[in-house]
C-alpha cells in the first residue's frame, strides 16, 4: 500500500534564526494534517539532516517521499548535489562531498522557487514598505549567484525570469543582479546615472551574513533603498510548498495511472 511523506529541504545555517524561521514556515503547512512532514537541511542543523529526515518518514511507513527545494534558484550548485544524492541523476554537474543517501521509498522531487508567482509577491511585499516614488524608482533583485559555469546561467535565467514577474507584479521596473560573479555595485551605479533610485530586494530566504553585511559593504557610499528583509516570514511561502506537494502528487497519481 502506498503511503505518501513530505520532505522539506533547505540549506540550513549554524544561525538558530535561520532554521526557526524554515521550521515557522513548515508548521504553518497544512498538508500536515493528512501527511507526514519531515524538515531537514543540507548542512549546520544537528538532528535535521536530510537523511534524518528520510529515516523519519521510511520509520512511519512512508513508501514514496514528495521532497520540496526550498531553495531559490536553479542555478545552487546545491540543488545538483542533493538530486544526485536522492538518486535523481546518475551524476553530479559539479564534483560534490555530498554521499548518496540511503533510501528505501521512491523519491519524487520539485523544484526550487525560481520565478513562481507568489515568489513574485513575497520580493515585492519585503520591498514596497521603502518605495516612495515607484515611476522614479527600480527593484534590483540581488542574488547569491555562482562561479561556476552552467550554474551561473540557471541564475541568470532565473532572475531574469522573477525580475519580469516582480516587474508585472509591482509596476515597477525591475532588474537583477548576482554577488558572484559581483555586479551588484555596477548596476545600482547605472540605475543612478540613469536618475533612478534603486531598491535592493535580496533573493534569501532567511537574513544573515549576506543581507546584514555583505550587500551593505559592496553599496558602501551608494544611495538606495533596503530594508535588509529575507524572503522569511511570509504567509505565502506555506502555500507555495503546498502546491508544491500538490504537483508532486499530481505526477505521482499520473505514473500510477499510465502504469
Amino acid at each position: 500500500m502506498m503511503k505518501t511523506g513530505a520532505l522539506l529541504i533547505s540549506h540550513g545555517s549554524p544561525q538558530p534564526e535561520w532554521v526557526q524561521a524554515v521550521e515557522e514556515a513548515a508548521g504553518e503547512v497544512r498538508i500536515k494534517e493528512h501527511m507526514p512532514v519531515a524538515v531537514s537541511f543540507l548542512g549546520n542543523v544537528e538532528g535535521a539532516s536530510i537523511q534524518d529526515g528520510i529515516d523519519a518518514l521510511e520509520s512511519e511507513g512512508v513508501t514514496d517521499i514528495l521532497a520540496v527545494m526550498l531553495f531559490v534558484s536553479e542555478g545552487s550548485t546545491h540543488i545538483d548535489e542533493i538530486e544526485y544524492a536522492l538518486g535523481i541523476k546518475d551524476a553530479p554537474d559539479k564534483e560534490t562531498d555530498l554521499e548518496p543517501f540511503h533510501i528505501a521509498a521512491r523519491m519524487h522531487v520539485g523544484r526550487p522557487m525560481g520565478d513562481d508567482p507568489d515568489v513574485a509577491r513575497m520580493v515585492w511585499d519585503k520591498i514596497s514598505p521603502v518605495s516612495v516614488q515607484p515611476e522614479h524608482e527600480v527593484i534590483l533583485l540581488v542574488g547569491h549567484g555562482s562561479i561556476h559555469d552552467g550554474f551561473r546561467q540557471r541564475w541568470e535565467q532565473g532572475a531574469s525570469a522573477l525580475a519580469k514577474r516582480v516587474g508585472e507584479t509591482s509596476g515597477l521596473v525591475c532588474d537583477y543582479a548576482l554577488l558572484n560573479p559581483d555586479n551588484v555595485r555596477t548596476k545600482v551605479q547605472e540605475w543612478i546615472d540613469k536618475g533612478r533610485r534603486v531598491l535592493i530586494a535580496p533573493l534569501f530566504l532567511s537574513t544573515g551574513y549576506f543581507l546584514q553585511t555583505v550587500i551593505p559593504r559592496k553599496l558602501e557610499g551608494l544611495t538606495y533603498g533596503y530594508t535588509g528583509d529575507a524572503l522569511l516570514p511570509h504567509p505565502l511561502l506555506p502555500i507555495w510548498i503546498e502546491r508544491q506537494v500538490e504537483e508532486l502528487l499530481g505526477g505521482l497519481t499520473e505514473e500510477i495511472d499510465g502504469q
